[in-house]
């Protein structure tokens, strides 16, 4: 099975081989990165030049660490191209080569909420960037989507201002190319890993001395998300403009459900994986050599110790971890309200 061809990743990876990032090599993936990382430098040295308006810094700080973030992982991932791509074949390898009815049917499952998260991430980014770079329109002065400083140009004067939105209008499409892909390939990964296990759990309750497999994780590191939580709730406390409330609650809104997604997946891969020994101990253990019994014994050992996604080797990304990051993320933004007010 071709990489572009495997359900469970063929959202993201079509995205990714548009632009270039990853199967081919062309002129795409120069005109997304470049002028997407020269915008972000222009951001942050806008952060420089309104630091003291705390309503302009956070929104336009939001937006300089959104692209960031998407300009780094776009990086990586062009950078690290090869392990990518070996690491996709794995998976497309992987569920070509299953054979069995019950398995078949859980990848199906899997493969569709995999679909539904990267489409419909794919879907609310796109209309709430777009939302938010039309905004401006309707405003009644001039404003750019995002706020971006360079020395000596004003922003605000023709054809300059015509011209640089355009350009942040264009390039609203490859930042969420570079930014929403990836997000839903740790999802789809997680996804895989638990097909992986539930595979190993189905060997265990029906093995016949066949192999065991091992499970294959991907992890990535999300620290950033609390604090744009909290900026944001802190912003939707200031703004007073309807229009305004409604785009910064919508990013709100995007912001929980991808993190609720990475948790919750990442929770179930550590609740399934805890479910091995159950396995192994459900299966006709009594009925084979005592060898067999040893290695089913060492599987039952080690399972007690649960495999979980962590987040730079700090945390383990469960559903606890998820509330504490929620109250975590609302003290901080209580503090920021005493502190403003």
């Amino acid at each position: 099975m071709e990489i572009l061809d495997c359900p469970l990743l063929s959202v993201n990876v079509r995205v990714w081989h548009f632009w270039s990032f990853v199967l081919v090599h062309n002129w795409r993936r120069y005109v997304s990165i470049l002028p997407v990382t020269l915008l972000n430098v222009f951001m942050f040295a806008d952060l420089y030049r309104a630091w003291g308006n705390i309503e302009e810094v956070i929104i336009n700080a939001y937006f300089a660490v959104l692209y960031f973030n998407a300009v780094l992982r776009t990086l990586i991932l062009v950078r690290n191209r090869q392990k990518y791509e070996s690491f996709l074949r794995l998976i497309a390898f992987s569920l070509q080569s299953i054979d069995d009815e019950t398995i078949t049917k859980l990848v199906t499952v899997y493969t569709r909420r995999a679909r539904v998260l990267s489409i419909s991430n794919l879907a609310l980014g796109a209309f709430i960037s777009g939302c938010f770079v039309v905004y401006p329109l309707f405003t009644g002065q001039r404003g750019l989507p995002y706020g971006m400083f360079i020395p000596g140009v004003n922003n605000f004067d023709s054809p300059q201002y015509e011209i640089f939105y355009i350009t942040q209008l264009v390039l609203t499409v490859p930042g969420c190319c570079m930014y929403i892909p990836y997000t839903s390939f740790f999802t789809s990964s997680t996804l895989f890993g638990l097909v992986q296990i539930k595979t190993l759990q189905h060997q265990l309750r029906t093995f016949r001395l066949q192999d065991l497999e091992a499970v294959t994780l991907f992890s990535i590191q999300f620290l950033s998300f609390g604090l744009m939580l909290c900026a944001l709730l802190f912003l939707l406390n200031i703004v007073t403009v309807m229009a305004q409330i409604v785009i910064v609650g919508a990013y709100i809104f995007m912001i929980l459900t991808q993190i609720f997604a990475f948790y919750w997946h990442s929770n179930e891969v550590r609740e399934e994986s805890m479910a091995i020994a159950e396995a192994a101990y459900s299966g006709p253990w009594l009925e084979v050599h005592n060898s067999i019994k040893k290695k089913l014994l060492l599987i039952i050992i080690r399972a007690q110790r649960p495999l979980e996604v962590t987040v730079g080797n700090v945390y383990p990304m469960t559903l606890e971890m998820f509330q504490s990051l929620l109250n975590a993320s609302y003290s901080y933004f209580t503090l920021l309200r005493r502190v403003y007010n």
